[in-house]
């Protein structure tokens, strides 16, 4: 079992930065490829930015999506089970809830942008960017 609590959401400007934390409790933690979705209204849930860990720091893995490539950066820190989303120059496009998702068994391939892959979810954190 996983529970994931979020914070760090907030109102900015275009332009801006915040760091988003997801707060993970449970042992399945430091196996599992943790990621961040995002759910603006009206729209599908869609997948932002994952992370492995296989143990060893080199061989450490992330993802992102084209749409963040290059402003937003996950990061993990197994001693206190917390993963981050760094975001920057942050756009009104990025304007969403954002979630934090938890896989305890990652298989290869592209499934980090699937939800339905993610066992556990938090509530999400709303972020909200102005023009």
């Amino acid at each position: 079992q996983v529970q994931l609590v979020e914070s760090g959401g907030g109102l900015v400007q275009a332009g801006d930065s915040l760091r988003l934390s997801c707060a993970a409790s449970g042992r399945a933690f430091s196996r599992s490829r943790m990621g961040w979705f995002r759910q603006a209204p009206g729209k599908e849930r869609e997948f932002v930015a994952a992370i492995s860990w296989s143990g060893i720091r080199s061989a450490i893995s992330t993802y992102y999506a084209d749409a963040v490539k290059g402003r937003f950066t996950i990061s993990r820190d197994n001693a206190k089970n917390t993963v981050y989303l760094q975001m920057n120059s942050l756009k009104p496009e990025d304007t969403a809830v954002y979630y934090c998702a938890a896989d305890p068994n990652p298989r290869g391939g592209s499934f980090y942008k699937v939800p339905g892959v993610y066992d556990y979810w938090g509530q999400g954190t709303q972020v909200t960017v102005s023009s």
